[in-house]
């Protein structure tokens, strides 16, 4: 739990850690350490090459311990760089992971109750009583609203509700109507349940279980209607809705966007496994694997959450917590980097599954013009960018069909994920795309590429530009 926590903070004067125990001491030795602390050091650590060292404060003689005080933390989650001054967003960053992390968690829960106990019998007619379509047609599941509720809530827990930001996917529209009592309260209990998680997770949870009021509103803070903020977080709690419900791929996106640039990026792909060579079986037979090995196995290794920060140079991946473990950062973390296949014959390339929003047609044109020889990956959801960033594809290619817009939380968190790990994002005319015009990517120009290097993205812009007046789109 970062330091700088306000719940922390507040309770300063009083208590302060040492060696797993809390001491009192007198408001000079606060007002010495305070200065001491924000001068000199940052107050977490995110990149694993920066190696964590636990908070130690000096025993002056007058400190006394007090059994009075609770344990407020545990020490190991107090953390400092070890670089002084630290790095810019790396707090935001470390709570942004956590964060994720449980909302994996919460979605990994919702989707073994709404599909996998469906399909084997055991839940009949959980599906229609956990998901609800929007005006457009488009699903949106308990954990859609469950996830948006608890960032929102951890987010606010950590940086104060004032200074934080949000927009997001969902809206509290069918919760509140008379008939979505039932959703709203398997929302409520899901986020309570998610909350009592958190520590587990290295962060704080709230005093008491919430009512639907406090999970509504944390839902509705995330205003995507609202006018946007010179700094604010972009949230899509489920990416993929229609492949979570049918127990595929899916992922949890939050960024951090400032004066339309996107700073920090995370990405949750819980049915994503950590090892590449798992990518030749389909996810479901984890639960072949569960029935086979004991509970607490790590064969599988399901699920990864990747996650950058503009300008470092690096982008890393983590697995998921797995049941009844805590976090300790930075929880296996490991570098990725792009591919370095630059040869189309032998590059793989990414596309939706959805032909509603892009054209197949288009793209499996291009793919054949530069010399694209393998099938395509059709991935639900940003997991196409996650193949981009660790290597397992080149190329993603979406151009969508005219009139459909695209939003900033469908592509900001994987945008700088895979330009950190050393690939190239930009629109058709090779220009970066902009955060800064609201809720859609305005002037996007035909469509979105993302290469593993210079030489691919240069050829797919060619053959964009030989094939775009003769295409439909």
């Amino acid at each position: 739990m970062p330091i700088s926590c306000p719940r922390i903070g507040g309770n300063l004067p009083q208590v302060v850690l040492r060696q797993g125990r809390c001491v009192q001491f007198s408001s000079n030795h606060v007002a010495g350490f305070i200065s001491f602390f924000s001068q000199s050091h940052s107050p977490s650590v995110y990149s694993p090459k920066n190696r964590s060292r636990v908070l130690k404060i000096a025993s002056p003689s007058n400190f006394s311990t007090s059994p009075s005080h609770p344990l407020m933390e545990d020490p190991e989650r107090l953390s400092l760089s070890s670089e002084a001054g630290g790095e810019r967003y790396s707090r935001e960053l470390d709570v942004a992971v956590r964060a994720v992390q449980i909302a994996c968690w919460i979605c990994q829960k919702v989707q073994d109750t709404l599909v996998f106990k469906t399909n084997d019998g055991n839940s009949s007619g959980s599906n229609d009583k956990q998901v609800h379509s929007k005006d457009d047609n488009s699903p949106v599941t308990i954990a859609d609203w469950s996830v948006q509720a608890t960032i929102s809530l951890l987010l606010s827990e950590s940086f104060g509700t004032s200074n934080v930001s949000i927009v997001a996917e969902e809206d509290v529209h069918a919760l509140s109507k008379a008939d979505g009592a039932g959703l709203l309260k398997a929302v409520v209990e899901t986020v309570n349940e998610a909350l009592s998680e958190a520590p587990r997770f290295g962060l704080m949870s709230p005093q008491g279980n919430l009512g639907p009021k406090e999970v509504l509103e944390a839902i509705g803070r995330c205003n995507s209607a609202g006018r946007l903020n010179r700094k604010f977080w972009a949230l899509d709690p489920v990416d993929g809705t229609l492949g979570f419900v049918r127990g595929d791929q899916y992922a949890v996106a939050l960024s951090l966007i400032e004066d339309g640039k996107v700073v920090l990026g995370v990405l949750g792909c819980p049915n994503y496994p950590m090892k590449k060579e798992w990518l030749n079986y389909h996810h479901r037979y984890h639960r072949i694997i569960t029935k086979l090995t004991p509970p607490a196995s790590e064969s599988w290794d399901r699920g990864c959450i990747l996650y950058a920060r503009e300008g470092s140079g690096e982008a890393w991946m983590q697995p998921l917590l797995h049941k009844n473990k805590s976090l300790e950062w930075p929880n296996a973390a490991v570098p990725i980097r792009v591919s370095s296949i630059d040869n189309p014959a032998l590059a793989t390339f990414c596309e939706p599954v959805e032909k509603a929003n892009s054209s197949h047609s288009f793209t499996a044109g291009l793919a054949h013009s530069v010399g694209l020889r393998k099938q395509p990956l059709r991935v639900y959801s940003m997991v196409k960018y996650a193949a981009i960033a660790r290597g397992d594809a080149e190329i993603f290619m979406k151009f969508a069909r005219a009139g459909y817009k695209e939003k900033i939380w469908d592509h900001a968190a994987g945008v700088v994920i895979v330009q950190e790990a050393g690939g190239v994002v930009t629109d058709a005319r090779g220009r970066p795309l902009d955060f800064s015009k609201g809720i859609y990517l305005e002037g996007l120009d035909r469509g979105i590429i993302a290469c593993s290097g210079a030489k691919l993205h240069e050829r797919i812009m060619k053959a964009v530009d030989a094939s775009w007046n003769s295409s439909c789109l």
